[in-house]
């Protein structure tokens, strides 16, 4: 089986609520830039990065500041989201079964795919932070997933662009393919990638490829 991050993999959602997150800390006091946002954020399940706001903003995170985000967010997402280019023909090509496993929760993961486009080629095989108690790095979701799909881990690929879940899927005895858009590559590298590609035709060609151990389509 073949297991995709959502946001970043599937979406090109990244920049932009990045973005959103940078302007409410700016306006609220905190001087933080894109870069340094991606840095401390991606990846992060929204539970992990409140309590990276809360530190920033002095220890509390203000009332209504989760809900103003979620809808500058999903504004956003509605003037520019976009699928991350390459997906639509990976998908139409993979042999192998596949499904998502994101640290977003439901409610985002079905309007962001929704909005692109992609949600019926995921219904039924959408797995979130909301399904388990602890979200990546921890392997849970991904193991979560597998058991849910009826797929060994041992068999399973994950496509991650963040640390936190390259960290998982290697906790979850899974391969990892790093796909290097937002993340530095040598930062996928050091938590423990397999393999680290720029692009998702280059991932396209690692899933078919005997170098994974398995034939096309997943037969030994």
């Amino acid at each position: 089986m073949v297991i995709f991050d959502c946001d970043g993999v599937l979406v090109d959602s990244e920049r932009l609520s990045h973005q959103v997150l940078v302007e409410m800390l700016n306006e609220r006091g905190v001087a933080l830039s894109f870069d340094e946002a991606v840095e401390l954020f991606i990846g992060a399940s929204i539970a992990a990065g409140m309590v990276k706001v809360r530190d920033m903003l002095g220890g509390e995170v203000p009332d209504g500041f989760l809900p103003e985000m979620g809808r500058r967010t999903r504004d956003a997402f509605r003037a520019g989201l976009t699928v991350v280019p390459g997906i639509e023909q990976l998908l139409d090509t993979l042999q192998q079964p596949f499904c998502v496993a994101s640290n977003g929760n439901h409610a985002k993961v079905n309007f962001t795919l929704g909005h692109t486009g992609l949600l019926p080629r995921f219904a039924g095989r959408i797995f979130t932070a909301d399904d388990v108690p602890h979200p990546k790095p921890a392997p849970d979701l991904f193991l979560h997933a597998a058991r849910t799909m009826g797929a060994e881990p041992r068999r399973t690929t994950v496509v991650e662009d963040t640390p936190t879940g390259i960290t998982a899927a290697k906790a979850a005895g899974m391969r990892a393919i790093g796909f290097a858009a937002m993340t530095p590559a040598a930062r996928l590298q050091a938590a423990g990638a397999d393999a680290v590609v720029h692009t998702l035709a280059e991932v396209q060609a690692l899933l078919a490829a005997e170098v994974w151990g398995f034939k096309a389509g997943g037969a030994p």
